[in-house]
């Protein structure tokens, strides 16, 4: 798709058969990466097995190099689905951000901050 940013990636830090890994280019921190199967799906449910095998798979080699370039402590995945999600970019991507003691005030309840009311539910 010659509109999709993601299916124009040149520079990739990881990639398989049908997955890349890069940086993303607007991070929430230092070392956010987006993982994306090659070929154009704006969905996760849209995946093969394989190519949610192949994102596993580069999900675990990023992670691995994040700890070792970036130490970090923790990590938050996400994958937004649809508009209402606030997914902007229609081509599949799982965010993998890095994350370090104190970074925020409060990270009780990680990615239910997306509904900031929500998350701390203690």
């Amino acid at each position: 798709m010659t509109d999709c940013p993601f299916c124009q990636i040149k520079d990739t830090i990881f990639e398989n058969e049908l997955a890349q890994a890069f940086y993303d280019a607007y991070p929430v921190s230092e070392g956010h990466m987006l993982i994306t199967p090659k070929r154009h799906v704006s969905s996760y449910f849209e995946m093969t097995k394989a190519e949610r095998k192949a994102i596993e798979e580069l999900l675990d080699l990023s992670k691995d190099n994040l700890t070792e370039k970036f130490h970090a402590e923790a990590y938050n995945i996400g994958i937004n689905v649809g508009k209402a999600a606030g997914q902007t970019v229609f081509h599949c991507h799982v965010h993998l951000i890095p994350r370090h003691q104190g970074d925020v005030k409060n990270p009780t309840g990680g990615v239910r901050g997306v509904i900031p009311e929500k998350q701390n539910y203690r």
